[in-house]
Order: C-alpha cells, then sequence, then structure tokens
C-alpha cells in the first residue's frame, strides 16, 4: 500500500502505515531473518528480504477479512469473489454451529424474521446459528443421499470447515456482497486498497498533538500540560493507534464527549481549574468534578446542566476551538481546496487511475467530514447561547 502516500500527503492514514510497516519489519527481523542467515536452511536473501515480506504481508492481509469470533481474522477460498458493501453483506462465513456459541443461547428465537432494514444488517452470533438450522433442514429435505448427510454431518465437527450461508433474500441477477466489517474509508483504504462513495462509517482522525498545539497558541506550555494531566487523571483518554493518541470525529461531524472535555478543561478559568483539581485530589468525586467543568465554563445553573448533558459542554469557546481545530486539521492536506479535490475526483477514472481515485475519495470524504465539523460547532454554539438566555430569563422570573 506504499502508493497511498503520494496522494493522501499528510493524513491519519499515512502515519498509520508508517507505524504498520514499522511493526511489519519488527516481524520480518525477529520471525524470517534468523532463517535467512541459518545454515541447513540456505535461504536466499533477494527472495526473503525485509521488502519482499512487506509484500508478502501486504498481499495477505488485504484479502483478510473477520470471519468470526472462533476463527478470527483469516483468509477464506473463494471468499474472494465477493465484492464488499460496507453494512450490506448477503452473504457470511462462519464456523459451524457445533464450533460456535452453544444452542442454549438462541433457543426461543426461531421465528425470528429477517428483513433488508438497516437495524438488521449487524448480525449476531445468534442470527447466524439459527440461519445454519435452517440451512442445515434445507439440505436434508432437498438431497435424499444419506451418505451426503452423513459427510455433512462430519463435516460439522471439522473446526478447519466454514459454512458460506446466505443471510438476506437476494434477487436474481443482482450482485452478491460480502462485508469485510463497518469500517470507514481511511481504514479501507489502508486494509483493502479501495474506499466507498457515502461511507457511514467514515471518521476524522484528529490526533492530541493537534488539541495540544492549539492549546499551545492561546496558553502556555505549562498550562497546556497541567490541565492535559488533569484530564487524564479523572481517567479520560482518547482513542489508541501504537504510538499516538487521537479522537474521532463521526461521518456526522459531532466530536466525542472526551474531547469536548478536554477542551473544557482547558479554557476554564484559573479559579475553577484549581478548585477541580483540589476536588480530584481530595475525594476523586467524579459528578462532582463534571459539576465543576460545567459551571466553570458556562453561565447556566449546574443543576440544569446535569440534566442537559453533552449539550452543555458545547459553550462558545469550546466551539471555537472545534472550529480551530477542524483549520487546522484541514490544513494537513495542502493548498488545494476541498472544491480543488473535488474536481479531480471527477475527472479521474476509478478503472484507469485506481490509487489516484481512491485517494481522493479519501480526501474528499474526510474533508466533507471537517464542513460538517464546522457546521456542528456553528449550531451547537448557537444552541448554547439560546439555552444560557432561557437561563438567565427564569432566574429573573424567581428574584
Amino acid at each position: 500500500m506504499r502508493w497511498i502516500r503520494s496522494y493522501v500527503g499528510l493524513s491519519s492514514t499515512r502515519q498509520t502505515m508508517k507505524e504498520d510497516k514499522a511493526l511489519v519489519y519488527e516481524d520480518w527481523k525477529e520471525c524470517i531473518l534468523p532463517l535467512i542467515t541459518s545454515a541447513p536452511l540456505e535461504l536466499n536473501p533477494k527472495f526473503f528480504g525485509a521488502e519482499q515480506y512487506f509484500a508478502a504481508k501486504s498481499l495477505i492481509s488485504s484479502r483478510s477479512f473477520e470471519i468470526d469470533d472462533y476463527h478470527g481474522f483469516g483468509m477464506v477460498a473463494l471468499a474472494d469473489l465477493f465484492n464488499h458493501k460496507t453494512g450490506a453483506e448477503d452473504v457470511h462465513f462462519t464456523s459451524s454451529p457445533s464450533h460456535c456459541e452453544s444452542d442454549n443461547d438462541v433457543d426461543g428465537n426461531n421465528n425470528d424474521e429477517y428483513d433488508n432494514s438497516e437495524d438488521d444488517v449487524q448480525l449476531t452470533q445468534s442470527s447466524h446459528l439459527r440461519r445454519n438450522r435452517s440451512l442445515t433442514a434445507l439440505v436434508g429435505k432437498n438431497f435424499h443421499s444419506v451418505s451426503n448427510l452423513e459427510c455433512s454431518s462430519a463435516l460439522a465437527d471439522d473446526p478447519t470447515v466454514l459454512e458460506m450461508i446466505i443471510v438476506k433474500n437476494v434477487k436474481a441477477g443482482s450482485e452478491v456482497f460480502n462485508t469485510y466489517g463497518s469500517l470507514g474509508n481511511a481504514a479501507l483504504l489502508h486494509r483493502y486498497g479501495f474506499t466507498e462513495p457515502d461511507n457511514p462509517y467514515d471518521i476524522v482522525n484528529i490526533d492530541l498533538e493537534v488539541v495540544l498545539q492549539w492549546s499551545s497558541s492561546l496558553f502556555s506550555d505549562r498550562h497546556s500540560r497541567a490541565r492535559l494531566l488533569l484530564w487524564k487523571r479523572l481517567n479520560y483518554s482518547g482513542c489508541g493507534s501504537q504510538n499516538s493518541e487521537y479522537f474521532e470525529i463521526s461521518s456526522q461531524g459531532e466530536p466525542e464527549v472526551e474531547l469536548l472535555i478536554l477542551l473544557c478543561i482547558m479554557l476554564l478559568p484559573e479559579e475553577a481549574y484549581c478548585k477541580l483539581d483540589l476536588t480530584v485530589a481530595t475525594a476523586g468525586n467524579f459528578s462532582k468534578s463534571v459539576s465543576i467543568i460545567l459551571s466553570g465554563n458556562s453561565s447556566i445553573a449546574v443543576g440544569e446542566t446535569l440534566e442537559m448533558g453533552k449539550n452543555l459542554l458545547l459553550t462558545r469557546s469550546v466551539c471555537d476551538a472545534l472550529l480551530s481545530l477542524a483549520d487546522i486539521r484541514e490544513s494537513f492536506y495542502g493548498s488545494n481546496s476541498i472544491e480543488d479535490d473535488i474536481k479531480a475526483l471527477r475527472r479521474c477514472c476509478c478503472n484507469r487511475e485506481r490509487k489516484l481515485y481512491h485517494s481522493l475519495m479519501l480526501r474528499v470524504s474526510e474533508r466533507k467530514i471537517l464542513e460538517k465539523l464546522r457546521t456542528y460547532a456553528t449550531a451547537s454554539a448557537q444552541s448554547f447561547e439560546n439555552a444560557r438566555r432561557i437561563s438567565k430569563r427564569k432566574k429573573l422570573k424567581r428574584t
């Protein structure tokens, strides 16, 4: 997948690839290099070098997917015949029922109906087992050969055997899809070398380092480090990816609550920060700590704040911070605007320029999410101001 970096630029995919390549190199160094230097084997280094190992590893991983809880990730014969479609699989590969959950886990569910609604896309293990039993009944109804049934029974006891099952009705002439999982375009491009338009599982990562970069532009490094440490003492953390920590922005442009709380702590007035720091140090009272965070960032009563939840974290200053983070993250794509990328994507032929096409698709999808983040921040700031005005009116009426 080394070609990706030429087009994606400084996106999170490039950093992930760099980290993964370092891990793969360590695998080669630990497992393959000793074999090359082993006298009895006399392996030719030309065919067993690090680059050859990278190529073999990429080939296998790009055709592997999560089979089930029993087998984990792996390659499956014939499975590559089916194209991937996020959240809309038609066929599923799974272990035979004897190697999965017991039948007791699904008793009483035999009459459940399966339809094509979005809620049914994510299949549970129990639904797989119901279909396995239906498939067995179908086989028994249509094939009368005792030897065939005995063979099927023997194969069911073999842990290396997988069943390919249809999970919903497919019209004649329609393409049949497998799925590699609920993956965003960055993960699809990194693992399998392709993307999907309008992928509902798309995300944008904002590294913790980007948040610290924003904070350092407003406050001292000492201020930023102290506030970050307090956030961690409250048992908050971002998502982890090997050597980095980051926050996810959803396909709808919504940030994780952990990021909002970190921004709130960064923006707390000094008096509120000291009060929060003392509370954590002496009592470790989490609910009281949240009250201090919220009351320190707004003029809305704490009692109302706790009821209103996440929205009360979205103060004007926090929303301004989100806008700044979106701008910093946007700068990673270079001087080209999103309109330039969209035009380039429309001119690009998926078949002739496959690498460029999917790289541009990733850039465009990520930048659209950043646009949604800006819209989300702007709308949330306005909603917060409206809530604050209503709160003030209520206070005046009471007095």
